[in-house]
């Protein structure tokens, strides 16, 4: 399998595509410039893969530069990467039109597309000295368990869709360390009818999650207690060992609880005393996005500021960090 990778990157984000071969997007999001960013380019990766092995999945990515940590990451992780010269792009986006426009999501399809269909006309970027190649053991195996939990995930959600969809009405986020906890504890519809409030509260609250946590887990008890379409006895055991085995596999992935604290207090402090943090804490509200789910991104923005600074030998500045942002909440 061949899967080819558009990276329009800019300043603080990267416009990300994924192709097949036969030249049809299958994926595209906007991710941060940190290694949040990174984890999520190999999760969307990954869930095209599907259930194929590393060694039979080869990726492709263009990117308009050939250096900084973004593409080593991308090398050490194992995909051949193509800096693509800017001439080179200009030229390519001219035999697809003869407008020349530039635009975030067409930059990105072109790029997939060139990568596609001239990758022999272009270079590899290479990183074979001794560091990179120590990287490029890690980064791949960082890489490899990503997408082992992405594809655990897949059949944890295909399982219950096919056999108990009410936990997906009752958790949006089957990563989420609450939505792992009470379908381990009861993985058929019959044990998770029987939870209690103190029961979900107490599974929200190890999960450390804010709010109205009692609202929360009415919700999700009236999710679970609702009607649903049965199966034979014998076929809900199979799922429910099904169910206990995956989530088994998914909890294996877990996450520095103290480094995870710090960066949502982080998020939290800066939403209140930052313009530019609470304008793009706003955008995320906007959009329909829940509290936590609004404040992990924000705390991603930070780590991508973070690395920003460090790369670039500068001190943290508001106006620099987040004008975009408070331009856009003005507007």
């Amino acid at each position: 399998m061949r899967l080819f990778v558009a990276d329009d990157w800019a300043e603080a984000h990267h416009d990300v595509e994924v192709m097949d071969a036969f030249g049809r997007r299958l994926a595209k999001a906007r991710l941060p410039e940190s290694a949040a960013g990174m984890a999520r380019l190999h999760a969307m990766i990954a869930a095209q893969a599907g259930d194929a092995a590393d060694d039979e999945v080869e990726v492709l990515v263009g990117i308009e530069t050939d250096r900084g940590p973004w593409v080593l990451a991308l090398v050490a992780a194992g995909y051949t990467v193509f800096g693509v010269n800017p001439l080179q792009a200009a030229r390519y986006r001219e035999r697809l039109g003869t407008s020349g426009a530039e635009s975030d999501a067409a930059d990105a399809h072109m790029l997939a597309d060139m990568v596609r269909t001239d990758s022999h006309q272009l270079r590899p970027v290479a990183g074979d000295s001794p560091q990179a190649e120590a990287v490029k053991v890690v980064a791949r195996t960082h890489k490899t368990l990503i997408w082992e939990r992405t594809r655990a995930g897949q059949r944890l959600r295909h399982a219950l869709r096919e056999w108990f969809p009410a936990v997906l009405t009752a958790f949006e986020d089957l990563d989420a360390a609450e939505a792992l906890e009470l379908p381990a504890k009861a993985p058929d519809p019959a044990s998770a009818a029987k939870l209690t409030l103190s029961q979900i509260s107490a599974a929200l609250k190890r999960a450390r999650r804010r709010g109205d946590l009692a609202a929360r887990a009415g919700d999700i008890q009236a999710a679970l207690r609702a009607e649903h379409l049965g199966r034979p006895a014998m076929v809900t055991a199979a799922y429910a060992v099904s169910v206990r085995a995956l989530v088994a596999v998914l909890a294996r992935f877990v996450h520095i609880d103290r480094l995870i604290d710090a960066l949502m207090t982080q998020a939290s402090v800066a939403q209140r005393v930052s313009p530019g943090a609470r304008a793009y804490y706003d955008k995320q509200r906007a959009r329909g996005v829940g509290y936590d789910t609004a404040l992990r991104q924000l705390a991603d923005r930070l780590v991508g500021i973070l690395h920003g600074c460090l790369e670039t030998g500068t001190l943290y500045d508001e106006a620099t960090a987040w004008s975009h942002h408070v331009q856009s909440a003005t507007a």
